[in-house]
């Protein structure tokens, strides 16, 4: 029970800005693997999507609907410190503005957000925005939970069927992952998708995952492998692709 809940410990801490008790902090910096721990991925992001669920669910009860999306957003930016947000946004200023490798690499290090990046954000965060504002109260609850367990499985893929890109980086230590990390990832995510919502939750989960999957072939190409910045990016394709398909099935 330890061991999950250091390796649990690990995911909230490289997923989210969430302070830990200094405990479970001093102990995963000795004991535990990003990759061996990278199955409970899905389970952070149910954990954080709960509170960004419930102040979905009251705000949209007592403001406009487009209002309540963007607060519940906003909370999730907060929550993860917009890690994925900036993935997406490196990734794009990288890959849009040099058909380089190398060059591409050294962009996606910059922490300043070019034009394409830029765009990138605009519809990442403008479409999530859209979705969500167009739920009932209660089925913006239902998505948002399946979209968060969902969205970070994704960057599994790539930890277990793809190679890192760069030498070094953070995301290096979430290579090699075990395939019954994988396997758990994908359960959790799939367990989800099926109880909160039915066919059309695993109408949707496919849909993103497969959005991701083809990103991830296109970072192969281009850089081949996946980078830190490759799975804030896959997270944020999926989720997006996730409430979209959700919002055509139940607006």
């Amino acid at each position: 029970m330890e061991k999950h809940l250091t390796n649990l410990a690990l995911t909230i801490a490289f997923l989210t800005r969430v302070p830990l008790p200094k405990r479970l902090g001093d102990k995963i910096s000795h004991d535990a693997s990003l990759a061996e721990a990278a199955g409970l991925f899905p389970v952070t992001g149910f954990l954080i999507a709960i509170p960004i669920a419930l102040l979905w669910f009251c705000t949209s009860l007592i403001l406009p609907a487009t209002v309540a999306a963007g607060l519940a957003l906003a909370l999730s930016v907060l929550l993860t410190g917009g890690l994925h947000e900036d993935g997406l946004a490196d990734c794009a200023d990288g890959l849009g503005a040099t058909p380089k490798r190398e060059r591409a690499l050294e962009i996606m290090r910059d922490s300043r957000i070019g034009t394409y990046g830029a765009i990138a954000l605009v519809f990442s965060i403008g479409l999530r925005w859209a979705a969500l504002a167009s739920f009932a109260p209660f089925a913006g609850v239902l998505a948002i939970l399946i979209t968060m367990t969902a969205s970070r499985s994704a960057m599994t893929i790539a930890m277990r069927y793809s190679s890192y890109a760069r030498e070094d980086g953070l995301g290096k230590q979430a290579s090699n992952m075990p395939s019954s990390q994988f396997l758990l990832a994908m359960g959790i995510a799939v367990l989800v998708a099926a109880v909160l919502g039915w066919h059309w939750g695993l109408a949707a989960l496919a849909l993103g995952l497969s959005s991701s999957w083809l990103f991830l072939k296109y970072l192969e190409k281009r850089l081949g492998g996946y980078t830190g910045d490759g799975l804030g990016a896959m997270e944020q394709i999926t989720g997006t692709v996730i409430l979209i398909t959700l919002a055509g099935a139940w607006s």
